[in-house]
């Protein structure tokens, strides 16, 4: 192997090494039936913010239509969306929350 192809291959590893993944945002969505308080309990659970972040963004849903939770690796935004949509079935709200590509 000449010294460029060798420079040229640890290039290549050196890239995918740091490549970071693709991350997501978890969106919550308003609705007209699921209550403030409720919004807030689930940020503050799911995504561990205070008080004050979680009306910040409870606040944005609602005035908004749509509020970003997070930001995340794929199977950790699956997760706490799978998560998010079972404690707000269970406790009979309609919240709905989704992952899109950041």
């Amino acid at each position: 192997m000449t010294e460029s192809n060798t420079e040229a291959v640890k290039l290549a590893e050196d890239k995918v090494k740091h490549e970071q993944p693709p991350l997501y945002k978890i969106l919550l969505l308003n609705d007209d039936f699921t209550p403030m308080e409720f919004v807030i309990e689930v940020l503050r659970l799911f995504f561990s913010m205070n008080q004050e972040q979680a009306t910040r963004i409870m606040l944005k849903v609602h005035t908004e239509g749509v509020g970003v939770c997070g930001i995340y690796p794929s199977d950790i935004a699956s997760t706490k969306v799978k998560q998010v949509i079972e404690f707000a079935r269970k406790n009979q709200h309609p919240l709905r929350c989704v992952m899109e590509e950041n």
